[in-house]
């Protein structure tokens, strides 16, 4: 999943990043979901949600973990939920919903990701489903389409497939023709994808903890690639890239009115300094922008070229958070930074966390463990040296993504600071009372051992390990959480 990032990246500017607004509370629901208010995320009490998840990938078939402890088990979920993780990317994937033939469901597959969606549910994470893919299939080296759907275009076929090592792959232009293909619903495929979606959103539509749809990950243009380098190739979003979400999109609205459909950028933009051209949908309110970002410093470091340049990151996590907040505007959606990090670079990581922090951004790390991911260059993306022992975990990234944070804030104008070296946090919001719900704060263990001390404002604090509660306040409230010594 990590993006093409090039050396353009490191020519970077900086930006400050847009002021946080208001939001303005969602209307009770029944099931507990995220819907889009504005820019933000809202549970259904109308609290406003900053989700910090991971993403969960498994892309060999069967394309689902296993109930092993490399895999997924309860052991992981309940890892997730005492480290402060409320939200996860999960990877359902095209060959396991249809894996024989066009719009033929494998209901087993539903049923093993079903497993682990119970469990995140019954902690509180919300989950986004996500139709992954890298590199089309498997035939280039990458996974995301049912091998019915694999056709080898003339003349390549002709010849060995190519066998670039990821992601130059992208790059040869049949794996491009491909995508044009898919484009353009050669062979009916864009409305076979559309079919899956709507089966997808069929089966989750009342799921509880749900944060909705993300439609195709890092979406490749085709053969016109070269233009998104040159001004952000606008003519292939309105011809390519906005039709084929539209139409899935409308394929989701007929199963589900309910939840977020998320949309994505062409994949160069996660790397480069590019614009994005997605446009708001005539009476949709409920999109979301699922943006990615990866600094080209951290990205040659994957590839064995250690560069001094984690500075560069800086004015890089500046533009791009930027951009995302006013593409989120064009688009009416919510953003979130779906995928970032891929390294052991802590520094790299503190640059993005802060950031996000700054933007009351919700993010999702890439990724929770390793998996035998077969598009990475490196083992530096997981968050265990080991998959199979969570007491493995790598501390100083540990440190970076277990934040305090606001989870749940029972109000509005939220603005928060995290220290990551003494981790002392400061909040300010305005209350709402026609919420029935508190604001929920989570405390990082890892930055306060030996417990913590609350001073709010306003309202009554209760705590319970990690999780702080502010209930019954009024108006402006500020709070400080100290970590004991």
């Amino acid at each position: 999943a990590v993006l093409v990032a090039g050396v353009l990246g490191l020519a970077l500017a900086s930006f400050d990043t847009a002021a946080v607004g208001a939001v303005a509370p969602a209307p009770p629901d029944d099931v507990p979901r995220l819907q889009r208010e504005g820019r933000y995320l809202v549970d259904q009490h109308g609290r406003l949600v900053i989700v910090h998840g991971l993403n969960f990938v498994w892309k060999r078939a069967p394309y689902v973990p296993p109930d092993s402890p490399e895999g997924f088990t309860a052991a992981d979920a309940q890892w997730l939920h005492d480290h402060g993780f409320n939200g996860a990317r999960l990877g359902v994937l095209w060959p396991g919903v249809n894996p024989d033939a066009p719009g033929v469901v494998d209901p087993t597959y539903f049923e093993r990701w079903d497993r682990i969606v119970d469990l995140m549910a019954d902690r509180g994470i919300w989950m986004q489903f996500d139709m992954h893919q890298d590199q089309w299939h498997e035939t280039y080296g990458g996974e995301g389409v049912p091998d019915w759907a694999m056709k080898r275009p003339l003349p390549w076929s002709l010849g060995p497939a190519p066998k670039l090592p990821f992601p130059f792959n992208y790059w040869t232009p049949e794996v491009s023709q491909v995508y044009d293909d898919f484009w353009a619903n050669k062979r009916n495929l864009l409305d076979h994808w559309v079919t899956y979606w709507t089966q997808v959103a069929e089966h989750y539509k009342d799921q509880p903890y749900s944060m909705g749809y993300d439609l195709i990950n890092e979406p490749w243009v085709g053969k016109e690639y070269a233009g998104c380098l040159l001004g952000g190739c606008g003519q292939s979003y309105r011809r390519e890239l906005q039709p084929a979400q539209d139409k899935a999109l409308a394929g989701i609205r007929s199963v589900d009115p309910h939840n977020i459909v998320w949309y994505e950028p062409q994949q160069l933009s996660s790397g480069l300094l590019l614009p994005t051209h997605l446009k708001a949908v005539p009476g949709e309110s409920n999109l979301g922008l699922s943006w990615h970002s990866y600094c080209s410093a951290t990205f040659l470091q994957s590839f064995g070229l250690p560069l001094p340049l984690t500075g560069l990151c800086k004015s890089f996590a500046n533009n791009r958070t930027r951009h995302a907040l006013e593409q989120a505007r064009r688009m009416n959606a919510v953003p979130m930074m779906s995928e970032w990090g891929a390294t052991d670079d802590a520094a790299a990581l503190q640059i993005d966390a802060d950031k996000a922090d700054s933007a009351a951004m919700s993010w999702l790390y890439w990724a929770y463990k390793r998996w035998d991911d077969p598009t990475t260059a490196d083992s530096n993306q997981g968050i265990f040296t080991d998959d199979a022992d969570l007491t493995s975990v790598k501390p100083a990234k540990l440190r970076q993504l277990v934040r305090t944070y606001p989870q749940a804030t029972a109000g509005r104008d939220l603005a928060y600071k995290y220290d990551v070296r003494t981790g002392k946090f400061t909040m300010s919001y305005t209350a709402d009372a026609s919420i029935d719900a508190p604001t929920v704060v989570f405390v990082s263990p890892v930055t306060a051992p030996n417990g913590y001390d609350v001073v709010a404002s306003a309202g009554t604090v209760t705590t319970d390990g990690s999780y702080v509660e502010i209930a019954d306040a009024v108006g402006p409230v500020k709070v400080t959480i100290t970590p004991r010594p």
